[in-house]
């Protein structure tokens, strides 16, 4: 009997922590959209990554003229041409690769670079929702933006536009 009662007072008690908790949701993707700091590092982030794109392009093609060139004059080239020339083109495609992993892989030129260009807007948004957060005593905020996190949001907790209000941003 008496384990029954502390069971129930545990659970009573568990239950009446968790209505206790303040949780809220802001939107970070909206929020990002209307920063002015942040379509300017995206407007930059797009041209390098334009500028790259079109050096590749033009790499594939030089790539494509060898291959043609070297298909056209196959039969008449020597075993040891042949072969010098099959390894240039091959040069050239590991190369062109490498440069490409260079700038779009992992840690590459282009993530170093939304790092170096994003991160300080992300980190102002995350410094007004963790001040908001301590004035107001919440227990957690959620990032809506991520999609997977947030099952279902109630819109009475949605503080995007309070966030946008304390960076001076435009609301919706």
């Amino acid at each position: 009997m008496k384990k029954i009662i502390v069971l129930l007072a545990f659970l009573l008690g568990g239950t009446m922590f968790t209505m206790a908790q303040k949780i809220v949701y802001v939107d970070t993707d909206m929020v990002l959209n209307k920063m002015p700091e942040y379509q300017e590092a995206q407007k930059e982030i797009d041209q390098i990554t334009e500028a790259w794109q079109k050096q590749i392009q033009q790499r594939y093609a030089e790539i494509e003229e060898m291959y043609k060139a070297y298909q056209a004059e196959e039969i008449l080239l020597t075993e040891d041409m042949r072969q010098g020339r099959q390894d240039e083109i091959v040069q050239k495609e590991k190369d062109l690769k490498d440069f490409q992993k260079a700038k779009f892989g992992y840690e590459g030129e282009l993530y170093k670079k939304r790092q170096e260009l994003v991160k300080p807007v992300q980190d102002q948004i995350y410094e007004a929702i963790q001040k908001m957060a301590v004035q107001r005593s919440y227990d957690f905020v959620l990032d809506k933006s991520s999609g997977i996190s947030v099952l279902y949001a109630n819109e009475k907790y949605d503080k995007t536009t309070e966030i946008m209000k304390a960076l001076n941003l435009e609301t919706p």
